[in-house]
Formats: C-alpha cells, sequence, structure tokens
C-alpha cells in the first residue's frame, strides 16, 4: 500500500502548478510518518513503510524541480531515521514486556502443575497409584455419616520373609501385584488405599455395603491361595482381613479403621489367612493381648523370666551329654504362665527376638563350666528371618565365652519349607562357627528326604508324637528304625523326646536312637536344682546365679 501510495503521488506531482506540487509533497510526507508512527507496535509493517514510502520520498524530491524540495526531503529522510530509532527501542521495551509476561504465566503454570503434583502425591501412593492413608481417612469422614459403610483392612502374610529372601526389588513388584489383583476384586464404587507398607483397605457405602465388602474379601482370599509370579520368581503370600461395618453416627472415621484392624489382628493371631468381622468380644481379646504384651516386655526389664534344663541322655549309658534350654516365666506378677501361652504373643508382638537372646545368653552363662555337657537352644522362626541374627549369635558366643561346638540350635521344618534359600544360608553360616543344628519334631509334619540331604543338620529330634505311639503302633516302630537307619546314613545323630515310659526308653534304644529326652528321665528345672542334685558334675556356686 505505501509502495501504490507513493507511486499515486509522483504520478500526480507532474499535473500541478507550484501550489498543487507543494501540497502533494506536503500531504506524501506527512501521510507516509503518521503511518509509520501508528504502526510503531507493528515493527516489521512500521518498518516496511518507512523503508518502501520514505525512501523513494526523499530520493525523488532530492532531485525534482531542481532541487526545491530538497530540504524537505533531507528532513523526512531524518525524521525516519529517529522514527526508525524510536519504533525499535519501543519495540525491544514491549518484547521485554511480552517476555516477562511468558515468563510469569509459565512460571505460574509450574506453581499450579507442581501444586497439583503435591496434591497427587499426598493422596495417593506412589507406588501402587491407589490413594494412600491421608486419602483414605479423608474419604471414610465423609461417608461415615452419609449412609451405612463397611471396610476391610488387609495385611500380606509372607511379605516380610519375600521381603528379606529376595530384595527389595521383589517385595516393591509384589505390592504392585496385590494392588492389581485387589483392584480387580473391588465392588463398585469402593475406594482401595494402600496404607502403608503391606498393609491396605477398602471402604464402600451404601444399603448393601457389608454384604459386598465381605465378599471382596473373601475373593482377595481366594486370589491368594496360589502361588504368585514375580519376575522370576515363585512366591506364596495370603492376607489377613478385619471387616468392619457402621451405621451413619454409630462412629467416626477413626473408630472404625480401629475395628477393623482389630478384627485384622484376629486373624492374624489365630494362624493368618482369612476374613474375620468384627465384634466387640474382639475388642477383650485386643486388650488381653496388649497387656501381655507390656508384661512380656516389663518382664523382660525386671528379670522375671528364667531358664530351666532337662537333661538329654545318651541311650545307652543314661549318662547326662546335653541340656535343652527352656524358657519359663515364673516370676510373673499374675502368677507363673506357660511357654504356650506367652511365646505366640512374643512372637506376634515382635518380642521374640529379645527372650530367644536372653535364653541363650542365659543357657550359655549357666552350662560355660560344664565341659562335657552340651546345650540346646529353640529357634524362634521369627529368629531365623532376622537378617543380623548369625551375627547375634556369635556375639553372644563371644562375650560368654562359650564354645561353639558345644552349642546346639533346634529349628523346625516348617520355616524350611517357606524359606529355603535363608534356611540354608543361615544354617552354614551357623555350621561354620561350630555349632550344630538340629532339626526339631521331626515326624509331626511332613518333612522330606530332600531337606535332610539339602540343609546338612547335624541331628535330628523325633517328635513327642511319634515317640508316645511306639509302644503300641507297630508302624511307628517301623518308622522310627526307618529315621534313625536314614539320619544315620547321612552322618546325623537322633534324639527322641517325650519319652515318658520305660518300653518307649527301651524300644527307641533298640531302634538305634542314640539320645533321648523325656519325663522318664528328668523333668524341666533350674539350674540351682540340677547343681543341688549333683547330676551335671562339679563347679563353682557362682553358677547357681
Amino acid at each position: 500500500l505505501a509502495a501504490v501510495f507513493s507511486a499515486w503521488g509522483f504520478a500526480l506531482y507532474g499535473y500541478g502548478d507550484a501550489y498543487a506540487k507543494g501540497q502533494v509533497v506536503f500531504f506524501l510526507a506527512l501521510t507516509m510518518i503518521a503511518c509509520v508512527f501508528c504502526l510503531t507496535h507493528l515493527r516489521p509493517a512500521a518498518l516496511s513503510v518507512a523503508a518502501i514510502g520514505v525512501g523513494p520520498y526523499s530520493v525523488f524530491f532530492f532531485f525534482a524541480d531542481h532541487g526545491h524540495f530538497r530540504a524537505i526531503a533531507v528532513i523526512l529522510a531524518l525524521v525516519a531515521i529517529g522514527m526508525v530509532a524510536t519504533i525499535l527501542r519501543n519495540y525491544n521495551d514491549f518484547a521485554k514486556l511480552v517476555a516477562s509476561q511468558r515468563a510469569l504465566l509459565a512460571e505460574h503454570g509450574e506453581t499450579l502443575r507442581l501444586g497439583e503434583e503435591n496434591s497427587r502425591l499426598a493422596n495417593q501412593d506412589p507406588l501402587t497409584g491407589l490413594a494412600n492413608r491421608r486419602r483414605f481417612i479423608a474419604r471414610l469422614s465423609e461417608l461415615s455419616g452419609s449412609g451405612p459403610v463397611a471396610m476391610a483392612f488387609l495385611d500380606l502374610d509372607g511379605f516380610k520373609i519375600v521381603n528379606d529372601d529376595y530384595g527389595h526389588e521383589v517385595g516393591d513388584a509384589l505390592i504392585a501385584y496385590v494392588a492389581k489383583a485387589f483392584s480387580q476384586c473391588l465392588p463398585e464404587r469402593a475406594v482401595l488405599a494402600r496404607l502403608g507398607g503391606d498393609e491396605f483397605a477398602a471402604l464402600v457405602a451404601g444399603p448393601d455395603a457389608l454384604r459386598e465388602m465381605l465378599g471382596f474379601a473373601r475373593a482377595v482370599c481366594d486370589r491368594l491361595e496360589h502361588a504368585l509370579t514375580i519376575g522370576q520368581r515363585t512366591v506364596s503370600v495370603g492376607a489377613s482381613i478385619g471387616v468392619a461395618a457402621a451405621a451413619p453416627g454409630d462412629c467416626d472415621a477413626h473408630e472404625l479403621l480401629r475395628r477393623a484392624d482389630v478384627a485384622m489382628y484376629h486373624v492374624k493371631a489365630n494362624g493368618k489367612g482369612g476374613v474375620k468381622l468384627y465384634g466387640g468380644e474382639l475388642d477383650l481379646d485386643r486388650r488381653r493381648q496388649n497387656a501381655l504384651k507390656q508384661e512380656i516386655s516389663g518382664g523382660l526389664d525386671r528379670g522375671e523370666f528364667e531358664v530351666h534344663y532337662q537333661p538329654i541322655v545318651d541311650a545307652r549309658s543314661n549318662a547326662i551329654v546335653s541340656v535343652e534350654a527352656l524358657l519359663r516365666w515364673p516370676a510373673r506378677a499374675g502368677g507363673p504362665l506357660g511357654p504356650d501361652d506367652f511365646i505366640p504373643t512374643a512372637e506376634e508382638e515382635g518380642l521374640i527376638d529379645a527372650l530367644g537372646l536372653f535364653a541363650l545368653r542365659r543357657a550359655c552363662e549357666d552350662l560355660r563350666d560344664f565341659d562335657k555337657i552340651a546345650v540346646s537352644v529353640n529357634l524362634s522362626p521369627a529368629q531365623f528371618r532376622d537378617p543380623d541374627f548369625e551375627r547375634k549369635v556369635a556375639r553372644v558366643l563371644a562375650e560368654t565365652g562359650f564354645p561353639a561346638a558345644r552349642l546346639s540350635l533346634e529349628v523346625t521344618e516348617g520355616y524350611l519349607i517357606g524359606n529355603p534359600e535363608r534356611a540354608a544360608s543361615v544354617i552354614a553360616a551357623l555350621k561354620a562357627m561350630g555349632a550344630s543344628v538340629v532339626l526339631d519334631d521331626f515326624g509331626a509334619g511332613y518333612t522330606s528326604i530332600a531337606y535332610l540331604q539339602k540343609y546338612g543338620f547335624s541331628a535330628i529330634k523325633i517328635d513327642r508324637s511319634l515317640t508316645a505311639r511306639i509302644g503300641e503302633d507297630e508302624k511307628a516302630r517301623v518308622l522310627v528304625t526307618g529315621v534313625v537307619y536314614l539320619a544315620n546314613g547321612l552322618d546325623m545323630t537322633v534324639t527322641a523326646e517325650g519319652v515318658e515310659t520305660e518300653e518307649q526308653a527301651q524300644l527307641l534304644r533298640l531302634a538305634g536312637c542314640q539320645s533321648l529326652q523325656g519325663f522318664w528321665f528328668y523333668r524341666p528345672a533350674p539350674m540351682c536344682e540340677w547343681l543341688g542334685r549333683g547330676l551335671l558334675g562339679s563347679t563353682p556356686a557362682a553358677a547357681c546365679g
């Protein structure tokens, strides 16, 4: 347009008189300057008009009519140059303003994005993508007062074993796998959350909430009945599930969660793997369990526990060759409590490690000076799973000065079946110290010959249930004889426990057992009693501490 306008003005210029020519010159100059000024914020357009319009104008009128308009041409060129400089400066300022606004908008957008990300992280479990504890509690609070609700509290059985044996990578993969499996079992409108670790919770509202949640819980148990393939490994886990339901106004969110947790704990304490609906009677059991937990912890601090010893005799000579250390709680404030009553609670509440180390240390201290007497200490599966267990045993032996060659550690077959790799590692480490490892309760379960070969036990101990049948069951006698023959062939000795009659003792001798243990010979008793009877040999009186 600038080029056409200039050409049109130049064409008219030749037809006018001096006055008309002056008007054309003035009109063209004023129009060019006005256009450039009006296009200041459109830099390409303003510069184009200045170049296409003002340039030709200045050149044309510099030479037209023998230079009569030369001054105007020069002035217009100078004005154009000044305007161009002003346009460039203003445009740079304008560009900086636009860039600043863009940066501000980008920063605001990033702030919003980070805010959304923080909100997501605050309400979502990063591993599974499920709601986390915070979001679950908030949702539970929203639904608690609006109608009937039901929730399930799920805790995986065996997850810690998988995590310890195969590492956190496999553990995380397992959590992600079961989270997906749980989601597939979830009723419509239900919420599933990972509360932390291997704990999950599900929530549903509506008139059929309890029925739907119980169905979900059973579906989860059915889903976990079969082994799971995680990467290159096959693992087995179960679930202990507590279910609780509430009507509007019955209880708040935290109380409902507590009830479901109590029901789940009841499943854990009674064999694991299953579903339990909360009832008021469960609170009584939980309070008793918590009270016993506090008693055990306090009893250790106050020195209420003792170690009693039951001798193990040579099957031929009846001479005492070893003693089994048995934990007892005679000084309990509420009266003595048997190991069958407090050991399960100690295992469930994470106190068995302290109790087990106490028994081991006390036995090593008590028997240290009896050079010819070995000592046998039972191990809980919970202790066996402790990754630091071998070092703790070595530390006790070093601090007490007890010879490792006189120490036998008894382990049951249940842990071996579920944790073969970890079991092999622990047994190898204990044997490398010089200690013996004994397979306890042989014949009570389903131990295979492959286990005897794989783990290289020093001895096996025939369970009392098999010993009790040997006098009246021909098959039991044949079985014991076969076990002894097999164990001896694998360089293992055999001890039979639970011997209560002379007939049993004689039959076990004939079967080839090297050692016998039971009430027929000796009952468990404190160290002071054995010293008083002089059955373990002479030793300084200080041993009766």
